[in-house]
Parts: C-alpha cells; sequence; structure tokens
C-alpha cells in the first residue's frame, strides 16, 4: 500500500515510517497540516495516518477539509485521552483512532482492519480488493498473486510493482513514475533499478505463459494491458 504519515514528531515519523517500509508499504511523510493536506488531496494513497496535533493546520481541520472531496480512509493518532476527542475524530470523518504510546503492531493491525472495512464496503475511489486482467489476479488483502489459477512468488517490491501496474493497466508509466511510486526515489538515470524490477516480475507473471501482459513502450516506459495474438 501507499501510505501517507502526516505526524510533526520527527523522530517518531522516521520511527513508522521505517517500520511501514520493512512492511513492504511505500510511505510519504509531511510534519505539518498544510503539507500534509496538499499530499492528501494530490495523491493516490490506500491510508493516511494522521496525528491530530499538527502545525499549520491541525488534525481535525486537515481531516474536514479532504472529506469535501476524498474519501481516503483515515487513522488518527492522539496523545489525548477523552472519549469526547475520538468522537468528534470519527464525526469528522476518522475511520478509526489510536492513543499515543501505542506498539507498532497495533498500528499496523489497525491499517490493516481500515483497510479491509473499506474493501468490504467498495467506496467511491477506493481500489478493489481484486484486480484483474486477463488471467492475472491479485489478491490485495490476502498479498497474493496468480495467473492462469497457478500462483506467482513475488517478492514485496514485485507485488507493488505489479499492483501499480495493475491500477494503471492500460496506461504507459514511465520510469521515474514507477521509481517514484514503488521505491519513493527520484530517478537516476544512471540507475537500472526499474528495468531490472521488470526484468524479474515479467519471469514469473509473463515468461512461463503464452501470452505476456506487461509490454515496453520504446523511449516512454511500460504498459500491462491485454493485447489481440
Amino acid at each position: 500500500m501507499k501510505i501517507l504519515l502526516i505526524e510533526d514528531e520527527v523522530k517518531l515519523a522516521q520511527y513508522l515510517r521505517k517500520g511501514l517500509t520493512e512492511a513492504g508499504h511505500v510511505v510519504d511523510v509531511a510534519h505539518d497540516g498544510v503539507d500534509g493536506l496538499h499530499l492528501a488531496l494530490q495523491g493516490d494513497y490506500a491510508v493516511l495516518v494522521l496525528d491530530v496535533m499538527l502545525p499549520g493546520i491541525d488534525g481535525l481541520s486537515l481531516l474536514a477539509a479532504l472529506r469535501k472531496t476524498r474519501q481516503t480512509p483515515v487513522l488518527m493518532l492522539t496523545a489525548r485521552f477523552g472519549v469526547d476527542d475520538r468522537v468528534r475524530g470519527l464525526q469528522t470523518g476518522a475511520d478509526d483512532y489510536l492513543v499515543k504510546p501505542f506498539a507498532f503492531s497495533e498500528l499496523v493491525a489497525r491499517i490493516d482492519a481500515i483497510v479491509r472495512r473499506g474493501q468490504a464496503g467498495v467506496p467511491a475511489g477506493q481500489p478493489a480488493a481484486l484486480l484483474r486482467l486477463a488471467d492475472l489476479e491479485l489478491d490485495l488483502l490476502r498479498r497474493k498473486a496468480t495467473r492462469a489459477g497457478l500462483a506467482l512468488a513475488l517478492t514485496a517490491q514485485e507485488f507493488l510493482l505489479l499492483t501499480l501496474f495493475l491500477r494503471r493497466q492500460g496506461e504507459v508509466l514511465s520510469r521515474t513514475e514507477i521509481a517514484s511510486q514503488v521505491w519513493d526515489m527520484n530517478f537516476d538515470s544512471e540507475t537500472n533499478v526499474v528495468e531490472v524490477a521488470v526484468r524479474r516480475l515479467r519471469s514469473k507473471m509473463d515468461v512461463p505463459f503464452p501470452a505476456p501482459l506487461l509490454h515496453t513502450i520504446r523511449g516512454m516506459g511500460y504498459v500491462l494491458e491485454e493485447r489481440a495474438p
């Protein structure tokens, strides 16, 4: 998943980003409400982790502004223990609340639960739990990929890469965009990380099967689509 973390405590933000990245997610971080709202409105995130107390724009105001146009699932973090504060957050549009301090494992469990609830309801603008193209299927909740009914043994990065291609199937994605979305890095022309990753993904999802789905567009990038024989 691509996650937006809006947290002004720098050390906590670094810790959470490291843990979520190691769990296979792509994490963007904002340290104030102004930058956080901008990213939340412009980016395509599976979930937002939002602190209540933020400089610039507080978390509740940010959430209220977000809910005018976006229904991205939101997990709020707070040092407050008052029930009224949590109720206000939920009424504003938060999907769940987590009180500081908390265990990292609980944060991950809450994020997973929010996503599962969202997929069950399939809210507008949110990706489906199952992504499909021809005989290729990706189960986002169970983190499983199959083609023609056969399981594909993907690494965490390959899973993220395939998720991006399936969500944007039919679109030509440049190496720069792929590097930004999957590795959260600016593209370096001397780095062949994208080409290597695409080659490895193809060896698992295309090479063993009759019809390739992942195609190279010379000088432009890659596109995932079903083509007529």
